[in-house]
């Protein structure tokens, strides 16, 4: 039986109810907006549109990467509104974890029919 984490599982509570309101066929930008602000209204710290620089050899370089959403300085969430997520966006995903130095990250496909289905979480 998988161990509950308290982290992602209110983020999963609140993309469900983000997801029971509006169903899928949106814009990413909308999901990603409203999640924020079910986040927020639960209490939730979260930051939008996180910049993430690439550490190469010791050097930061800026070169516009953004994670979706930071929450609680400790999770990213990649929010996504496609057909099917492609094995590169998990490996995009990692990446990021490791750029942030953070250890856990969710994807968050609001393009389907139950939210739960939608739902991958990533361990680094």
């Amino acid at each position: 039986m998988p161990v509950r984490d308290p982290r992602t599982a209110e983020i999963i509570s609140a993309a469900i109810d983000v997801h029971r309101h509006l169903g899928p066929g949106l814009l990413e930008s909308a999901y990603e907006a409203c999640l924020v602000h079910e986040l927020r209204q639960r209490g939730v710290a979260v930051a939008r549109q996180v910049a993430l620089p690439v550490v190469y050899k010791g050097t930061r370089i800026e070169l516009g990467y953004r994670v979706d959403l930071v929450v609680a300085e400790s999770v990213i969430v990649e929010v996504k509104a496609v057909d099917q997520v492609h094995p590169i966006v998990e490996a995009q995903v990692l990446t990021y974890l490791k750029l942030a130095e953070l250890h856990t990250a969710l994807i968050c496909n609001f393009n389907v029919h139950l939210m739960r289905d939608g739902i991958k979480r990533l361990v680094l």
